[in-house]
């Protein structure tokens, strides 16, 4: 089994063998552009310890375009984000996270899961690395689709300043 620790400050997830205690892989990701921080309405990424509540996508197309959890019928274009370009694009595959710690991110006004916080894909336009989200971990589609593969519902994800 892994595990999966989101580092904030380096923009950074990492992979590790909960066995070994070995990385496994480094993704570079984008997290919320507010920073980090746990109120909902925030649009800011929360911290501590979570678990992978569910896994949503495993049969869709890359690209395939997501909302509230549901794929639309759209795959992403250019031409979509032209007419669209406002839109929060979550793509590919979603990996909805639920807060582990009470009144850290889990329940009340901190609850992680209500506030729909996810590991999803995005553009290939869209940077990582770089801060940018309205939360959520931004991944490249590839990068997801790997991912996802790997983990399990409740595989445990760290996220740190």
């Amino acid at each position: 089994m892994i595990s999966i620790k989101i580092d904030l400050a380096k923009q950074l997830l990492t992979t590790t063998d909960q066995t070994t205690r070995q990385p496994i892989k480094h993704y570079l990701i984008s997290t919320a552009k507010n920073g980090p921080g746990e109120v909902l309405g925030s649009e800011k990424t929360p911290r501590g310890l979570h678990k992978i509540r569910a896994k949503i996508g495993a049969n869709c197309l890359e690209n395939t375009v997501f909302v509230k959890r549901r794929p639309t019928g759209e795959i992403f274009s250019e031409a979509l984000q032209r007419d669209f370009p406002n839109r929060d694009w979550i793509l590919t595959r979603i990996l909805w996270l639920s807060g582990c710690e009470r009144e850290k991110n889990r329940l009340g006004q901190v609850d992680t899961q209500r506030r729909y916080i996810y590991i999803h894909g995005t553009p290939d336009s869209t940077s990582v690395g770089i801060p940018g989200s309205r939360g959520c971990v931004r991944m490249r589609n590839q990068d997801i689709i790997e991912l996802f593969d790997w983990v399990t519902l409740g595989t445990p994800v760290l996220i740190v300043e």
